[in-house]
């Protein structure tokens, strides 16, 4: 989504006001009510007030038509206001959604027919297709202004794209087959060169329909925490329920005993009623929920549940990738360290050619560096490249080399195989073949590892020729980021393909609580299960295929737009902007989440307590005096203080909506310090505000004569 197009969702624009005042009304229907148990309570004694005020209307109400009405009009307000506050959150949503759904066009696609022989198809002949008549599996040529026609795999070429319909950021990015920067987005257009691509969905599967489905429902799954706020929430309606359908054969026992005062009124209890549940958090919960994925989607993160979104709020365990997340991610090689009897310039060509097929930018900044050294870079014919596994760790090149047997008679009967990898990688692939690794390669390799840098090991056949060191920078300000995670109670995991000694040096200057050297997708998918098993719960970042199993397995799987198409079926979140740090972000908001529910279910609980005092000595100070002294807000008169009640319980839900739709500011402090920082703002403020606010409306209700 562009950033354009978020600026624009301002919490009470135009746009966005007058299908949610329409939605207020469309809302009233029963089986949307019905959804929500307390303000469905409200809707049916809304309905009963309504009758009562129809019956005075007649002659034969309890008490004068005009109180009636005003207590019935203002629990119908209650009801909008709630729907309201639903229908603005989902507005907003869908107005999101809407600016998704501008930037479909129609596109025409280059489909390829056939592979050539040599099994590639770029030169090829293609044909002209639609982009909706394409299925997944075919493969299109994409050239500079082209749009992608729909996600998919880069197969052949490297190129630019221009993203910003879907991230909003304007530096293109480039993609390239291979490694884990392949997937390109359909709605995305080509700025140079030309790629070829596999697509991988069918029309109205792709990534950006997936985008508009998932903003544009507004029926969520609710979550966990939600579904337990529901049942409390319904728990204390029925007690209310019940106290309050139990004072009317108590007032007529009274009354008849007493022989003093009047029967309370049925308008007086549905008033009392009302009043007393929890309509507050009732009324907003909903647009609460709505909101959290909203607020997601306008930090340029693709939610596909809330469940996922409020799990993040709940998550004390991160496992956050060394490259790109803590460091800069651009490891280029710095330098080449020989081994005993080695020359640096054989190192450096050996280097070279084990690289010269390797696309990642520290396999292309082998390359530059050895080029800068004047190294030999003319490649070997008939050479077979070997690409970098998750498994194995290393990579390289075959090549045949030619081999005297006499005579004059020369025959390429040998293989020379290079390599380069991770240092035990490297030392079992030597070992395996009947070499053995020298010390001296050892020390050096932990001499770079203890400087924070990367260090890979080069061997020819069986021989270590020596190690080159990868240069790799920790993020400013990651460590902070870090301490206030810890200071949550969070317990931070540096994930990463390093050896330990490379590993730890830049835990230790990042911060990281602890970290997971030479990971493979099994130590992964280990760890969190470790971590799942004890009760946590585990986010993670990642993009690759291999990191696939754990993305799958974590609570919280936020995967990188760049990523490939199995890391994002993997996940529950994705990144526009591709940016694993972001996960950070994701946390705090489901915190957030988390904090907003909280703070307004604690508000609107304390906030009951000012009605006791207001409705309580109404409904009974003419059977029990004594009650008046309960009367500490002087309200002008028994109506006037039930109906100053029943406004205040409306409007409060209005003067609430911004709080429930923007979110409770986080703050990276302790869960303690949390809990009696908002017991003091929205507790007592839960307490303070409805006695002035119910005084205010009654001294508005006395001065216009209605009281």
């Amino acid at each position: 989504m562009s950033k354009h197009a978020k600026t624009e969702l301002r919490l009470f624009d135009p746009a966005l006001l007058k299908p949610a005042l329409k939605g207020s009304f469309t809302k009233l229907s029963p089986r949307v009510q019905l959804h929500n148990p307390v303000m469905f309570v409200v809707y049916i004694v809304s309905i009963v007030a309504t009758l009562l005020w129809i019956e005075a209307l007649r002659g034969g109400g309890e008490t004068s038509a005009g109180f009636v009405f005003a207590v019935a009009l203002w629990l119908w307000f209650t009801v909008l206001f709630a729907n309201f506050a639903e229908a603005l959150a989902e507005g907003r949503s869908k107005a999101q959604a809407a600016s998704l759904r501008g930037m479909r066009k129609e596109v025409w696609a280059k489909r390829y027919e056939h592979a050539g022989a040599d099994g590639r198809y770029h030169g090829k002949s293609w044909l002209p297709r639609k982009g909706e008549e394409l299925r997944k599996g075919d493969v299109v040529l994409v050239e500079p202004t082209d749009i992608i026609p729909l996600d998919g795999d880069v197969i052949e070429g490297v190129a630019s794209v221009d993203e910003s319909a879907i991230t909003g950021e304007s530096a293109p990015v480039v993609r390239e087959a291979g490694g884990d920067f392949s997937s390109v987005t359909g709605g995305t257009r080509l700025l140079s060169d030309w790629l070829v691509v596999r697509i991988t969905v069918n029309p109205g599967e792709s990534f950006l329909d997936r985008m508009i489905g998932m903003v544009e429902s507004a029926r969520r799954q609710k979550t966990p925490n939600e579904v337990a706020l529901h049942i409390l929430l319904i728990a204390l309606t029925i007690v209310f329920l019940v106290v309050t359908a139990t004072l009317l054969p108590y007032s007529l026992f009274s009354v008849e005993a007493s022989g003093l005062g009047k029967v309370v009124t049925l308008t007086a209890l549905i008033s009392l009623l009302v009043c007393l549940i929890p309509t507050t958090i009732g009324g907003l919960l909903s647009a609460v929920g709505v909101a959290g994925m909203s607020r997601m989607m306008q930090a340029n993160v693709i939610a596909t549940s809330g469940r996922a979104v409020e799990a993040a709020g709940d998550v004390d365990v991160l496992l956050l990738d060394k490259t790109g997340t803590i460091t800069h991610g651009n490891r280029q090689a710095s330098a080449f360290y020989p081994a005993a009897g080695v020359t640096q310039d054989h190192l450096a060509r050996t280097a070279l050619l084990a690289s010269l097929a390797d696309e990642t930018p520290e396999g292309r900044s082998i390359v530059e560096l050895a080029r800068r050294m004047q190294v030999d870079d003319s490649p070997v014919a008939g050479a077979r490249f070997i690409p970098f596994s998750a498994q194995d760790r290393m990579s390289g090149a075959d090549f045949p080399e030619a081999e005297d047997v006499g005579d004059g008679a020369v025959v390429a009967a040998r293989v020379l195989a290079v390599r380069k990898g991770a240092a035990d990688a490297i030392r079992k692939y030597v070992q395996a073949q009947g070499g053995t690794s020298p010390a001296d390669v050892a020390r050096t390799a932990d001499e770079v590892a203890r400087r924070g840098s990367t260090p890979l090991v080069v061997c020819e056949r069986t021989k270590v020729l020596g190690v080159i060191e990868l240069k790799d920078i920790v993020k400013t300000g990651i460590r902070e980021r870090f301490a206030e995670l810890r200071r949550m109670g969070i317990r931070t995991i540096m994930i990463t393909g390093d050896n330990k000694l490379t590993a730890a040096a830049i835990a230790a200057e990042a911060g990281v609580d602890d970290f997971l050297a030479e990971a493979t997708p099994e130590a992964k998918l280990k760890l969190i299960r470790e971590y799942q098993a004890e009760g946590r719960l585990v986010a993670m970042t990642g993009d690759g295929t291999n990191d696939a199993p754990a993305l799958a397995q974590a609570d919280v799987a936020v995967v990188m737009n760049s990523g490939t198409q199995a890391a994002k079926e993997a996940g529950n979140m994705v990144d526009l902007d591709s940016d694993p740090t972001k996960l950070l972000e994701v946390v705090e908001t489901g915190k957030a989440l988390l904090m907003t529910r909280g703070s307004l279910t604690t508000f609107s609980i304390a906030n009951d307590v000012a009605k006791y005092f207001a409705i309580l000595p109404a409904i009974f100070v003419t059977t029990y005096p004594q009650l008046q002294a309960l009367n500490i807000m002087r309200l002008a008169t028994p109506e006037s203080a039930i109906l100053s009640a029943v406004i205040f319980n409306a409007l409060v839900i209005v003067f609430l909506i911004p709080l429930a739709l923007q979110g409770v500011r986080f703050r990276a402090i302790g869960a303690a310090a949390l809990l009696r920082r908002n017991l003091a703002i929205y507790g007592l403020g839960g307490l303070v505000v409805p006695f002035l606010g119910i005084k205010l409306i009654d001294i508005v209700l006395a001065a216009i004569g209605l009281a």
